[in-house]
């Protein structure tokens, strides 16, 4: 049986009375209240998916926050898949057409009711688990390049392959969807140059961040993953506060590291027990003030 895969999100803004509101839309074609949703195009990714889905059917532009789910559901084609995210709304306005003909902004505890599906009242449920309003970490391995043993210049210099390149294009197209504002990474050519092409089409400056860097690590040394060394590493404490700071500051930064402090750093925040990190992928790393309310994991666009 087939499966069909769409993506879709729990929309929200704050209206004018200061309030948490959440759109639900009505289709006459089905007669229902839902959360807008809809299938990926061919070879669309469910996060694209998700905002594209969100504009056709609301007429509202969003940002995308954490993950909040997965649904599945019997419908006529064979299976349904649809993956959810909280996205913010930013600008936009609703006009009625063929798919949607009525938009309404509710509170949280006055949505749920309305909602015709109880699948969608469960995704609700997710969204309030954590507070709507958080920082974005979007914290990058870098892409791929090459093996260390075939460079023969400064570990620092190495730069990306032809996979590095692919995967940062999509990173490139992937990490917007997210409304990123600023970028960081460690001073490493593979880790610059996998951000670069972000920084560039925002208009801002990449910035140095050394105590993101393996070497940084107590014990680190070519070819030896810190992360995995038994004794204290005030390395790894460095670069949690420092990503900390980061989170701070409001936002939605991108930072660029590596395999070698990733899944330390992912593990301190979260607890998560060994985090993945594998080249070109990313952690969406949901804070509230010092502390990680969610952690999505987003891998590569292709192998490492």
């Amino acid at each position: 049986m087939a499966r069909v895969h769409a993506a879709g999100a729990v929309l929200w803004r704050v209206d004018e009375r200061g309030r948490i509101v959440v759109a639900l839309v009505h289709r006459p074609r089905y007669g229902d209240w839902s959360l807008p949703k809809g299938k990926l195009d061919g070879g669309e990714s469910t996060h694209a998916a998700a905002v594209r889905e969100v504009a056709e059917e609301t007429g509202w532009a969003a940002v995308l926050g954490r993950h909040l789910g997965r649904v599945d559901y019997p419908v006529p084609a064979g299976d349904k898949r649809v993956d959810y995210f909280a996205a913010r709304a930013v600008t936009g306005a609703f006009t009625p057409n063929d798919e949607v003909d009525e938009l309404r902004w509710l509170p949280v505890d006055e949505a749920g009711p309305v909602l015709t599906y109880p699948h969608d009242r469960v995704v609700l449920r997710q969204f309030t688990a954590a507070p709507p309003d958080t920082t974005t970490v979007l914290l990058v391995r870098h892409a791929h390049a090459g093996r260390k043993s075939l460079w023969t210049g400064p570990d620092d210099q190495r730069p990306l392959s032809a996979l590095g390149r692919r995967q940062t294009a999509a990173l490139t197209a992937l990490l917007p969807l997210f409304g990123p504002d600023r970028v960081h990474a460690v001073p490493k050519e593979r880790c610059v140059a996998t951000v670069a092409p972000l920084a560039g089409s925002l208009g801002v400056p990449v910035l140095a961040e050394p105590l993101l860097a393996e070497s940084a690590h107590s014990g680190h040394d070519a070819g030896h993953d810190s992360s995995r060394d038994s004794g204290p590493d005030t390395g790894l404490d460095a670069a949690v506060t420092r990503l900390r700071e980061i989170a701070a500051a409001g936002g939605t930064p991108v930072v660029c590291s590596q395999g070698g402090v990733i899944p330390g750093v992912v593990a301190e925040l979260t607890g998560l027990a060994e985090p993945r990190a594998r080249k070109g992928s990313v952690w969406v790393l949901s804070f509230a003030g010092s502390k990680v309310v969610a952690a999505d994991h987003i891998p590569p666009d292709s192998g490492d």
